[in-house]
């Protein structure tokens, strides 16, 4: 069994879609990217850096279950191929206040459900840690571990 750890940076958009139950539709693209973690006399220090190549697309739809907690399912899309894996929210995700009073910040985990291409009967989860603005602005930071049969 062949294992896949990947991290992304997604930018993008969710809006609301229905307000009964409340649910909103998120549309994120994502390159590769390099991250690079020091640690030193200053403390800790973190930095993304694009690669080229092709780019990833994330859809989603968010419906929200209490005043900070919601489930949600979608779709990441990694370049032109029909790489695709398909996801769905394990127990329920967070979103609340942020230091930063301009944006909320939440964070779930979410386990494929399935894929497409090379990700045809994968498994694995999903970690995502995100900042929605007050436009609906959208960054949202990945770390995957995908296991391919």
């Amino acid at each position: 069994m062949r294992q896949i750890a990947y991290a992304m940076q997604f930018r993008g958009k969710a809006a609301p879609v229905s307000q009964s139950p409340m649910t909103l539709k998120a549309s994120l693209r994502g390159s590769g990217c390099k991250i690079t973690t020091q640690i030193g006399d200053a403390g800790v220090s973190g930095a993304l850096e694009a690669l080229s190549g092709d780019s990833a697309s994330f859809e989603s739809e968010v419906m929200f279950t209490g005043d900070s907690s919601f489930k949600e399912s979608g779709t990441i899309t990694f370049g032109s191929k029909g790489d695709r894996l398909s996801f769905s929210t394990l127990g329920e995700g967070y979103l609340g206040a942020c230091a930063d009073p301009k944006l909320k910040h939440g964070s779930v985990t979410w386990k494929v459900d399935g894929g497409e291409g090379q990700f045809e009967r994968a498994s694995g989860l999903i970690t995502s840690n995100f900042l929605v603005g007050e436009t609906g602005d959208v960054i949202d930071h990945h770390f995957a571990v995908i296991f391919l049969k």
